[in-house]
């Protein structure tokens, strides 16, 4: 059996080379990805640099820590502050009567050379005392490293789940076509006196071959190309300037065994239909294909395609707010893509026969592709997957930053919105003017009796000028009762109910305080976060100053505060930009990776299928068909099929966008949908140009 296997690998080399490419790639990808990620789990060390000479700092809390349920227990939980507290006067006198201090920045700590035991007896629960690496905590923003990772964590996650999805169907694809086109070799075979069992052993031992081979090569592949992401992510802004991939292991284990892995469920699959081609299909010349669903392909796409839409559904009723998320946008229409794709030839026949090409080439432009579903769903579906994937990630990022942004303008009455840090007074503005500076801050709320939620909150200076330019979807109550007694809330609130009371913990981690609800809010895109008085967010610096009326003195006068002046259009726009250059590059990054792989699949089915018509298209010779008609025809059928495989994926793209627009809709947000068409039509146009190429370079060698 050994002997057979080897020749055939080399007798079918090229057939067999798009696989080799599609799973090498698909496990560089993968070894990249891995490493790539590694590198975002831990952020680099590094040495305190505010209190550097001072072995023990006293630091105020940081965090707050209430104590929640746990089953019969109640067990503390913290949140970080905005910014830590003071240290109290009174501490630092007692501390400064015993050692020497250093004091830098600010009174949130002090630095000093002692006993760390001693220091934390006299502290006790009224301060943290840092030794060691511990002082870190006490530098400017001491989460930046970890947290300038956490988006690049997420689109790593991201592209190595399109990467693996993507390569385990592009390969599975391959291996199941090329068994298709080898049923005459198989029905031989059996003539010869081969088994099933054997015909099967052969093909798990090509595909073992194959996987051993490409997983090694695309370890390989992805140990160069690794350095060279961590690159071009930095040079993109994606990633911090001090991010490298490190020297793990793991990476490589998982693509190699996952390549290995893949190319032989690829095989299982079509060795199970292989060992059931009988003597008498070494007699078959009709190319008519029949059962082309077998029933395994039949239950999964089947299970792929309601579990896709049942979660769709079911995260729309139950939860719409999720689909705003971008791993629900990524995960949830890979299900139904792949659902679609595994079902499309029942789709490909119906579809042929519905189109009414004229003359002698669109009728066997259109009857071939009916008769060959086998042929015609290999080439639809890697498009489909493409298109499916630029639409959905593309349309679903792009319309909820759409709407984000025309959320924001409709709930704003202002003509000029300024915008910065540490906002001053505008103390000239001219009469007639409305103003509303409001402060960004964040308040703590018990969700039942068992976490601690942190919400993001605006504080507002004028109640009176911020409900009058204010235009928030308001469902009860009235802003205009807002004091320093109360609290404006979201739907998403334990307690939202106008007149209930609410415990909430200030920024500082001062509370509890009881605050009355007097208004509710819609919740929105997420924006519509709880709203109080500067009284209840001590230290909260102003950050935007809402205007109206005046003409142009106030848009004179507001640039006194020393923020940016802009329209309330513009603010809109540039809080809230269609697509921002990292966003850009990452969803190119991930739609890239499936292009390529469609690009590889195409041309090695196309390859593959047209160069075993040679019987076929002589006797279309035979028959008075020029050589030209033929390779229209041969590149028509390439055509069509790619048309079918972008209308399956236009599919795909509206039943998930429609699907976000009812989530929308349900959120009380307004919907404003995008469909990225230029994006999707360049993808549509490339699948295009490289199946017409990769059908019309053989069929023109054989009808020389």
């Amino acid at each position: 059996m050994l002997t057979v296997v080897l020749s055939g690998l080399r007798a079918r080399w090229a057939s067999f080379l798009g696989g080799f490419l599609a799973l090498a790639l698909g496990v560089g990808l993968l070894t990249t990805m891995g490493l790539g990620l590694s590198a975002t789990f831990h952020a680099p060390e590094r040495s305190p640099q505010r209190f550097a000479s001072s072995p023990v700092v006293v630091q105020g809390q940081d965090r707050l820590t209430l104590d929640v349920r746990r089953g019969p227990d109640t067990v503390p939980v913290s949140q970080r502050l905005d910014r830590p507290q003071p240290v109290d006067k009174e501490l630092v006198r007692e501390l400064r009567t015993r050692w020497p201090l250093t004091e830098s920045g600010g009174p949130d700590a002090v630095g000093l050379d002692a006993p760390a035991a001693e220091v934390r007896a006299l502290v006790g629960d009224r301060a943290r005392v840092l030794t060691g690496d511990e002082r870190l905590n006490a530098d400017p923003d001491p989460e930046r490293d970890a947290q300038a990772l956490v988006g690049l964590n997420a689109l790593l996650g991201t592209t190595g789940g399109v990467t693996a999805f993507v390569s385990v169907f592009v390969v599975a694809s391959t291996f199941a076509f090329a068994v298709a086109l080898r049923r005459r070799e198989f029905g031989l075979l059996r003539t010869a006196g081969a088994t099933p069992g054997q015909v099967r052993r052969i093909l798990l031992a090509e595909a073992t071959a194959l996987g051993v081979l490409a997983s090694a090569a695309g370890c390989a592949l992805g140990a160069a190309g690794a350095p060279l992401l961590a690159r071009a992510l930095v040079d993109g802004d994606l990633a911090p300037e001090w991010f490298a991939v490190g020297d793990a292991v793991w990476p490589f284990h998982l693509a190699f065994w996952t390549g290995l892995t893949v190319a032989l469920a690829g095989a299982v699959a079509a060795s199970r239909r292989a060992g059931k081609v009988g003597p008498a299909a070494a007699l078959r010349e009709a190319d008519v294909d029949t059962d082309v669903l077998p029933l395994g392909r039949a239950l999964l796409g089947t299970g792929l395609l309601l579990t896709g839409l049942g979660l769709l559904v079911w995260t729309c009723v139950t939860e719409p707010s999720e689909l705003l998320k971008r791993k629900t946008y990524t995960t949830l229409p890979m299900l139904l893509t792949g659902g679609v794709a595994l079902l499309s030839p029942l789709l490909v026949r119906p579809v042929a026969r519905l189109l009414r090409l004229r003359g002698a080439v669109g009728t066997l432009v259109r009857e071939n592709s009916a008769a060959s579903v086998r042929r015609t769903a290999a080439v639809a579906a890697p498009v489909l997957v493409t298109v499916a994937l630029a639409g959905t990630l593309f349309g679903s990022a792009a319309s909820v930053t759409r709407t984000r942004g025309v959320e924001a303008r409709e709930q704003t009455a202002a003509q000029y919105v300024v915008s910065g840090e540490d906002l001053g007074s505008v103390a000239d503005a001219p009469a007639g003017a409305v103003l509303s500076p409001t402060a960004s801050t964040s308040l703590f709320v018990r969700d039942g009796a068992e976490a601690v939620v942190k919400y993001g909150a605006r504080a507002i200076a004028d109640p009176a000028a911020f409900a009058e330019l204010a235009r928030l979807p308001v469902v009860a109550g009235d802003l205009r009762d807002l004091d320093d007694r109360s609290i404006v809330v979201n739907e998403e609130f334990e307690r939202h109910r106008v007149g209930e009371t609410v415990e909430i913990w200030r920024a500082d981690g001062s509370g509890p305080v009881r605050l009355r609800v007097v208004a509710v809010l819609a919740l929105g895109t997420g924006d519509n976060g709880p709203y109080v008085t500067r009284a209840n967010a001590p230290g909260a610096l102003l950050d935007r100053i809402d205007a109206r009326g005046g003409g142009a003195a106030t848009a004179r006068a507001l640039e006194a505060s020393g923020g940016t002046v802009r329209t309330a259009d513009a603010w809109a726009e540039a809080a809230h930009p269609a697509s921002s250059p990292q966003t850009r590059l990452g969803m190119i990054l991930v739609l890239g990776i499936a292009l390529v792989y469609t690009v590889i699949g195409l041309a090695n089915t196309l390859l593959m299928a047209t160069s075993v018509r040679g019987g076929e298209l002589a006797s279309l010779r035979l028959a008075g068909a020029t050589r030209a008609q033929i390779l229209r025809v041969v590149t028509g059928e390439a055509a069509l099929a790619t048309a079918i495989g972008t209308l399956l994926g236009l599919g795909v793209t509206a039943a998930v966008l429609g699907t976000l627009g009812a989530g929308l809709a349900s959120l009380s947000a307004p919907v404003a949908l995008v469909l990225p068409w230029a994006t999707a039509g360049a993808a549509a146009a490339v699948c295009a140009a490289v199946a017409v190429a990769a059908s019309a370079l053989p069929a023109w060698r054989l009808t020389r």
